[in-house]
């Protein structure tokens, strides 16, 4: 690629970053490009940390490369981290939600790359996700690094069509300076069912759980296990003396992927989705609201479901008082509506691909 022959590079990567089997990084060293330098995500370069945990700066001891995390206080890059860097390669595998931390890791990259005058280059990849739209769209009273902008739980794009949409909307400043280069995923469509090659982080160990992800973090911010500490996360949820259950489940400390788990060391009676969803066919293009709303009213002491978290995750304060005050699904779903549909006006603006619809 001639906007990398003779430059100084660093990249944005993880244990997805893969050219085939290989790993991005190992393949352009092969090639005699020269790495000044790898940013981790959340999770880390080879996605070997749980949610949440600290990242350390540190060294690949594959290649000796310096590893600087961009997750925790130093979540954007700086004039010093990219000193003497011409070109930032970004390729890290999304899911497509808006609380699944890369993309706001995507928007610090492209700032830090405006600011410091580095040209940018993304490597799209599909997003198995991509085929609906959906939940409802943040207020920006809530923004965090799980929901950095007015974007749905699941937006229904590419990591190169958000950039596309970060810079045509002018959500993040002078868009007009970065120089930005997508290359784009051959003959890939939003109707597609993308079956991922790796696991993209560490809770996320197949399909399924991808599938159910978007759904089943709202949990995050409540009283309710969704499997962290377990070999199915994101496959069930439940709490200790569900009524209901299907099954039982004990959340224990996995070190890498779930240091802490919630009910950690504790049985939970729960339900099992491993069976009931397997796949796209038979989950529905929306979010399983029945999830929350089932668990809602069967914890037994409603005044501790809900943390602050909660928020940060629905990217609004409404849909806490719509599940406390027993508003029907259809009810929660008319309320997004406005919002959503504008959303998808401006979506279709950035798209590089075949829409589901």
């Amino acid at each position: 690629m001639p906007i990398i022959k003779d430059k100084t590079i660093a990249v944005v990567a993880n244990q997805t970053s893969l050219v085939g089997t290989r790993h991005l990084v190992d393949t352009l060293l092969s090639l005699g490009v020269s790495i000044k330098c790898v940013f981790a995500p959340e999770h880390g370069f080879r996605g070997e940390a749980g949610a949440g945990d600290k990242i350390q700066d540190s060294k690949d001891l594959q290649t000796g490369l310096s590893i600087v995390s961009l997750y925790g206080k130093h979540m954007k890059p700086t004039a010093d981290d990219l000193k003497g860097v011409e070109v930032v390669i970004f390729d890290i595998q999304d899911v497509g939600v808006r609380f699944y931390t890369y993309i706001s890791t995507l928007q610090y990259v492209m700032e830090a790359c405006i600011e410091n005058s580095v040209a940018l280059i993304i490597l799209d990849r599909p997003n198995p996700n991509g085929f609906y739209v959906d939940g409802p769209v943040l207020d920006e009273s809530f923004r965090s690094f799980v929901g950095m902008q007015k974007i749905p739980v699941v937006h229904g794009m590419t990591i190169g069509e958000y950039s596309k949409m970060l810079i045509g909307e002018s959500w993040i400043e002078r868009p007009e300076k970065l120089n930005l280069h997508i290359v784009e995923v051959a003959n890939y469509s939003h109707k597609d069912k993308y079956q991922l090659p790796i696991r993209p982080s560490p809770n996320l160990p197949n399909m399924q759980s991808v599938y159910l992800y978007p759904s089943l973090c709202f949990f995050e911010g409540a009283a309710v296990s969704i499997g962290r500490g377990t070999d199915f996360p994101f496959q069930c949820y439940g709490f200790p003396g569900m009524d209901g259950a299907d099954f039982k489940f004990k959340p224990v400390a996995i070190p890498g992927v779930a240091t802490n788990p919630p009910y950690k060391d504790t049985v939970c009676s729960g339900i099992d989705l491993r069976k009931a969803v397997t796949g796209p066919s038979n989950l529905p293009a929306k979010l399983r609201l029945d999830f929350l709303i089932s668990a809602y009213s069967l914890f037994p002491d409603k005044n501790k479901f809900f943390n602050p978290f909660f928020e940060k995750l629905s990217g609004t304060n409404e849909l806490r008082y719509q599940i406390i005050n027993s508003e029907s699904e259809e009810m929660i779903r008319k309320s997004w509506e406005p919002e959503l549909s504008a959303f998808k006006k401006i979506r279709k603006k950035h798209l590089l691909y075949e829409d589901f619809e």
